[in-house]
């Protein structure tokens, strides 16, 4: 069964040198696949994003950057009510 849980600790790095910036939802192993310029998403070997990661983000004009993403997290913590 799977949910969607408060629970689930999220891990940021930011690079200042190297201006990178990454997020982590699970700790899994993975790769990263592009989904646009500067802008990867992390996904399992099933496909599962599991984070994504962001190059020159101090350098972008933009004050936010939108990535579509649906996380679900399996575990003992969810529950069907």
């Amino acid at each position: 069964m799977s949910c969607v849980s408060p629970m689930a600790n999220v891990r940021v790095w930011f690079d200042r040198e190297g201006d990178f910036l990454e997020v982590r939802f699970v700790e899994a192993e993975g790769y990263f696949r592009e989904i646009a310029e500067d802008v990867l998403e992390r996904v399992d070997k099933e496909g599962n994003v599991s984070g994504f990661a962001i190059f020159n983000v101090t350098r972008r004009e933009c004050e936010s950057i939108e990535i579509p993403l649906q996380l679900i997290v399996a575990g003992p913590r969810c529950s069907v009510r």
